[in-house]
């Protein structure tokens, strides 16, 4: 545990000073550390009656595979309960996913614990129109952006999302950008980070998808604990899954956040066993993160 504490600071100190090439497309300044994005899936249609249907290198790369999040067991369940979710308000969504929030802050500050593992939560910031952060501009096709450099949230709810909110979606993307916080405040950002910046474009890609599958899982995890409820029905669930199977990688125009079967794999993996440990992608094999 010291060895991996002290390789976590070892690595933050070295990235201060890094320029980080941001999703293979766009550059930030070398006090600009990274950005991860992520969207969300479309709410599914509705039939005639408005119904749903259906440290060292060595020891920095341990960092990634052996985490001792990964040996924690199930996510804890905090009884998530965010309430309905209305068209038309942003009120609504602002409290929605305020409570979602605290929920995530329960389940993985008790993982932490667990782990033995220090935990700060992140800050949260709702958005109607793209917004550069200090991790720099925003990710065109971006629903929400993780940014390190305040740890931060964003999360854009633009006309579509309030005229037809998705309960599910945006859970699970809120969720998602919260896996990026996890990966930073558990040091596997600080791997990630330092990895890509001695690495070639392939590796870099590989890289990402690493990072963007494991946030993905760690998303299907969280939404585990809700499963069966009016929030993560069996049949949403399914519909998601099979939406990013199909749409995943469309909003991405180079492979650095998976294929959308890769993605719907995990985010299986994930809901169905239901522990951190379920994501490891950094142990996993190349063809398992394509």
């Amino acid at each position: 545990m010291v060895a991996i504490v002290a390789s976590v600071a070892a690595l933050a100190v070295a990235l201060a000073a890094l320029v980080v090439v941001l999703a293979d497309r766009a550059t930030t300044s070398a006090a600009s550390p990274p950005a991860a994005a992520g969207q969300t899936a479309a709410p599914p249609p509705k039939d005639q009656a408005g119904q749903k249907q259906g440290g060292g290198a060595a020891q920095g790369v341990r960092i990634a595979t052996a985490n001792p999040l990964y040996r924690t067991g199930r996510l804890a369940d905090v009884n998530c309960r965010p309430g309905d979710l209305p068209a038309g308000s942003m009120t609504a969504y602002r409290r929605f996913l305020t409570r979602v929030t605290q929920c995530l802050n329960k389940a993985w500050a008790a993982q932490f614990r667990k782990a033995g593992l220090p935990f700060t939560k992140p800050e949260l910031r709702i958005i109607t129109r793209r917004v550069t952060t200090l991790c720099g501009t925003w990710n065109a096709g971006a629903d929400g952006v993780y940014c390190s450099t305040d740890r931060t949230i964003y999360l854009m709810i633009g006309k579509d999302q309030l005229r037809n909110p998705f309960p599910l979606g945006i859970t699970r993307l809120v969720a998602h950008e919260y896996g990026h916080h996890v990966q930073q405040v558990s040091g596997v950002w600080g791997y990630y980070w330092a990895a890509r910046t001695i690495a070639g474009k392939a590796r870099r890609l590989q890289l990402s998808r690493n990072s963007e599958l494991q946030a993905e899982c760690f998303s299907a995890v969280f939404m585990s604990t809700m499963k069966g409820t009016p929030l993560v029905t069996d049949a949403d669930w399914a519909y998601t899954v099979d939406w990013f199977r199909k749409n995943g990688a469309k909003g991405w125009p180079q492979n650095d956040h998976g294929r959308g079967p890769t993605q719907a794999a995990w985010m299986t993996r994930g809901f169905n066993r239901g522990t951190p440990g379920a994501c490891n992608t950094w142990a996993a094999s190349p063809r398992n993160v394509t």
